[in-house]
Order: structure tokens, then sequence, then C-alpha cells
């Protein structure tokens, strides 16, 4: 029986940039598909419009794949794969399966044997890292920080240990309107000489990414604008 591949299609991670930051293999991949998985509907739709290589967005099948989704839920959604029809995963913003609910889809795609193949795109995670001067070698993404200032206190503390026992660069996002709480608590809370590199609206208008020791952040005053973050430090 034939089956599908599953194709890993990365989106912008700032609104208006397609043209510059999405390659044209990616257009070309993108041509015969028509089934596609997405965390939203409407903002999937927009986005593929953006690229003009459908002549109708309403050919197209959607199926929603969020966080929310159970896995048992996977053998229906997946179920043109087996079909022999090829499927998209599109995160809301960057590559599909990096902190994001299309490792649900990929995990599924590999226990039935499908052929997965990831898209070059944009990643946020990876150009902050880039552009930190920080250690690109040993590394770890830690999601968001616990929202409680205690328990994010506890959990920077360990953190601060393990980047100085293994040299390993320490990754965060956060949602946008929490930057400055975010960065008021890292502020706070790591040593002196720890570098911390703010990411700000990677590959936007406004993008700015900026590394200083923590005390040279203290003599600085800033406040963040609601755009989207990533915060890197070493300790």
């Amino acid at each position: 029986m034939n089956r599908g591949s599953l194709y890993l299609i990365p989106n912008v991670i700032a609104e208006g940039t397609a043209e510059s930051v999405i390659p044209s293999s990616v257009r070309e991949a993108l041509k015969p598909i028509r089934f596609f998985l997405v965390e939203d509907v409407r903002t999937a739709r927009r986005y593929l419009s953006t690229l003009k290589i459908y002549d109708r967005i309403d050919d197209l099948v959607f199926d929603v794949l969020n966080k929310d989704t159970a896995p048992v839920a996977l053998d229906t959604l997946m179920k043109p794969l087996m079909d022999g029809q090829h499927m998209g995963v599109i995160s809301e913003s960057g590559c599909p399966g990096v902190a994001d609910p299309g490792a649900l889809a990929v995990a599924w795609a590999h226990r039935m044997n499908i052929r997965v193949v990831p898209l070059t795109g944009p990643s946020s995670l990876l150009m902050a890292l880039m552009a930190s001067g920080l250690n690109g070698q040993r590394f770890a993404f830690h999601g968001y920080l616990p929202i409680d200032k205690t328990e994010a206190a506890q959990t920077l503390k360990a953190l601060v240990r393990e980047s100085r026992q293994r040299q390993q660069t320490q990754i965060f996002i956060e949602t946008p309107y929490r930057n400055n709480a975010v960065f008021a608590i890292l502020l706070n809370e790591l040593p002196a000489e720890a570098k911390l590199t703010v990411a700000l609206d990677l590959t936007g208008k406004q993008e700015s990414i900026v590394t200083h020791t923590i005390a040279e952040w203290k003599s600085r005053k800033q406040d963040w604008p609601k755009l989207p973050a990533v915060f890197l430090f070493l300790a």
C-alpha cells in the first residue's frame, strides 16, 4: 500500500515576512499537498494565502492539532496519509515540532513507518542562539518559566547551577505581555556575572538581539514592548 509523506511546514515568526523568510523550496513542496494539520484553521488559511501557490484555499482540508488534541484522535486525523495522500503540519509560528504540538503527529508517523520531511524555515530559538554569543554547543530549551515568582526563582537557581556545571546555555520563551515581568525576575535571580540575551521580534521590523551581563543590564533602564521574545542566559 502506498502511503503519503508527512511534511513539516515552517511558518513566519513575524507578520508580513513570508517573502523573505520562506524559501522557494517550501513553496514547491507545498504545491501537491491538500491536507493539513494546524493549530488554528483561520491563521493557517491566511498564511497559505500569502504564499500565493493555490488557486483556491477552499479546496484544501484543514484539521486541528493543538495542545488539547488527544493521542487517540491521531489515527483519524492522519487517515489521509494511510490513503496515500501527503499531509502538512503547520505551526502557528516557526518550525513544527519544536515547542509545538506538531511533535504528536511526527511521533505517530514514525510509529507507522510514515516518511517525515522537515522543510527549512525560521526558528526563533536557533536564530536567537546563533546571535547570542553564548554557548551554542551545549544548550537546553525550557519553554516557559513558572508564573509564580517563588517557583520561578527556585527554577532559575537550579538552572544556574546546571549552566555553571555544564557550561550550558538556558533558553526560554514567553508570551509578549509578560516580557517585562520575566526580564525583572531574571535580573533579580541571576548572578551579576551571568550573561543574558534578549532576542526580540526576530525577523520583524523591531528586531533586537542584545547580550549583556546581569550587572550591565541592571545599569540600563529597559521597557520591553509586547512582541515575541526569546531569553537566553549562561551563568
